[in-house]
């Protein structure tokens, strides 16, 4: 059996080699291709939760979307001079009488933060649970809102007006639930609704209900890096149209120096708690019945944070 010429024998060698090639070649080119197609497929973004909704967990009176962080402790103090229409003679209310509460709110998780608080409005001792269910976020799977539950309690430490009847400790004590939903729009805006309940064990008088509801809304327009503009304002819906009492209505200025916020405002609210302004805000814008205060948050690092 011949097998051909030494030229021909070269020429079979140099198409075996080259078959060779292009098989090693289309198979390696198959399995890249299939790799960038599996990449293209994949979601490679990541989840990014947003941040620096409101400069403190308060828009000014009440709570906001934002949450301290995980092993910080936020000391804050409320307080409110006299009325603006007390006149020059009471210096525009910075005469007093004031009102203050005192408040300790601690960041156990990032979406758990637990306070307690007292005011000298009733003597008013207050505690409350906030927690966050959802986190607004961008990317993969976003959130285009913030989910947040508040439950909290006080306690009036004031002495029975008529202490030759018959009272009872639990006459002492109001609850409220509240949700927020709120969406910081850009870094210039953020708001936020918030629908409330509000229980009490007493009344002030047979017409007034236990049990109140209100819808609120707060926002905030950023003015500069350490400077926002904040509102907050609520609407009591089943108050007794006979009772003095007024919804409750604040607009101030957030302050940012370093570690302190300083919240400068105007309010017509002398109570510093949900059952305070809530049910027994009994001053009127329309008449200057308004309130000029302040708030200041100091925040302690106490836990570690992680790595």
């Amino acid at each position: 059996m011949q097998f051909g010429t030494t030229k021909e024998l070269d020429r079979m060698k140099v198409k075996t080699c080259l078959l060779f090639f292009f098989a090693l070649a289309g198979k390696a080119f198959s399995q890249d291709t299939t790799n960038l197609l599996n990449l293209v497929g994949e979601d490679t973004s990541k989840k990014e939760y947003v941040y620096n909704a409101f400069k403190s967990p308060r828009v000014i009176m009440a709570h906001s979307m934002e949450m301290l962080r995980p092993g910080v402790l936020d000391f804050r103090i409320l307080h409110r001079f006299g009325r603006v229409n007390g006149g020059a003679y009471e210096f525009f209310g910075l005469d007093g009488p004031a009102t203050v509460r005192l408040g300790l709110d601690y960041g156990i998780t990032g979406d758990l933060t637990v306070g307690i608080g007292r005011s000298t409005f009733n003597k008013e001792l207050d505690g409350f649970v906030k927690y966050r269910f959802i986190q607004q976020s961008t990317e993969q799977k976003a959130s285009p809102v913030s989910l947040i539950a508040i439950a909290g309690s006080t306690l009036t430490t004031l002495k029975w007006s008529d202490p030759t009847r018959k009272n009872y400790f639990s006459s002492r004590a109001a609850y409220y639930g509240q949700v927020i939903v709120g969406r910081k729009f850009s870094e210039a805006l953020t708001l936020q609704l918030m629908p409330s309940i509000v229980h009490r064990n007493l009344v002030p008088t047979e017409q007034d209900p236990n049990d109140l509801y209100a819808a609120g809304i707060g926002g905030r327009i950023k003015l500069s890096r350490r400077v926002s503009f904040n509102v907050d304002y609520h609407y009591v819906v089943n108050q007794n149209s006979a009772a003095r009492f007024h919804n409750p209505l604040s607009v101030g200025f957030d302050l940012e120096t370093g570690g302190h916020v300083f919240q400068l405002h105007f309010t017509n609210s002398k109570g510093m708690n949900e059952r305070a302004f809530l049910a027994a805000t009994e001053y009127d814008w329309g008449k200057g019945d308004i309130f000029f205060g302040f708030n200041i948050s100091r925040q302690f690092q106490i836990k570690k944070k992680k790595d």
